[in-house]
């Protein structure tokens, strides 16, 4: 009779035992349950799934954006006062690469855009240093003639109306050698001796096949095709497209970033 009732009192224990297992167990009496579907009985993931859906992310995102990148969009930011008053020190700007085509990297290749540079289109490149994007606005196309005087563009014999230009130096008008590359493409006939261009002063030159010229807005602080000649057109980067941003930079406020934003200018077209 003693040795059955202890038989009956072993198997209680092994039952209770068994119930603490079936509850997921206590601390140091056995490996943690796993559900069958990869998570833990407790439903979180285990870090292994998390990390592998994360490498899967980033295998489709950084190279869709890399695309993107290279062939559609990129941002830019203003860092000099060149072209104002369209464009201030502190816009960021969207540019479309995919208006003119771009460059394939690592080819001379192009691919094809879906239009071609403009007047008044707006453009960024690289021209005059390698490592430097350029904003400028596109004032002459092939074949158009061009020339200034006393501060005032003239293209095809007309004089322009340019409510956008700006000037800051009313009196003064240097002359720079550089500005000599205009002696080959001046209009035939019309080739002094005596040529001498300045900044306000110049032309009339022919813009040829190829090529554009550019200048900035604000045209007595802008280096631009008076100083160092038309650009070639396989050197567009893209089209400004809008302002997506815009604060002072030169604010003495704290994190002008955030406090010194221009919310009129957010997501204006640029023109």
């Amino acid at each position: 009779m003693r040795s059955r009732k202890s038989l009956r009192g072993s198997g209680a224990r092994a039952s209770g035992s068994a119930a603490e297992d079936a509850r997921g167990g206590v601390a140091g009496k056995g490996p943690r349950k796993v559900a069958g579907d990869g998570r833990a009985a407790n439903g979180a993931e285990p870090r292994s799934s998390w990390a592998a859906e994360w490498g899967k992310t980033l295998l489709i995102a950084v190279p869709l954006f890399l695309l993107l990148r290279t062939f559609l969009f990129q941002t830019f930011v203003i860092t000099s006062g060149s072209m104002e008053r369209t464009l201030l020190v502190g816009d960021f700007l969207a540019i479309s690469k995919a208006a003119y085509g771009t460059r394939v990297p690592g080819t001379d290749l192009r691919t094809p855009g879906y239009s071609s540079p403009a007047r008044d289109h707006i453009v960024v490149f690289r021209r005059h240093n390698p490592e430097l994007d350029v904003v400028k606005r596109v004032v002459g196309v092939p074949g158009d003639t061009l020339q200034m005087r006393a501060k005032e563009l003239y293209r095809n014999g007309e004089r322009l109306d340019e409510p956008y230009v700006r000037h800051t130096d009313p009196t003064g008008n240097p002359r720079d050698p550089a500005m000599d590359w205009q002696l080959p493409h001046l209009v035939p006939g019309d080739r002094p001796t005596d040529f001498r261009p300045t900044r306000d002063d110049w032309g009339p030159v022919v813009v040829p096949e190829g090529h554009l010229m550019v200048l900035g807005d604000n045209r007595d602080d802008s280096i631009d095709s008076r100083y160092w000649g038309f650009l070639d057109q396989r050197e567009l980067k893209g089209r400004v497209l809008f302002i997506y941003y815009s604060y002072d930079r030169e604010a003495l406020a704290p994190f002008p970033l955030f406090t010194e934003a221009r919310w009129g200018r957010i997501f204006d077209r640029v023109r």
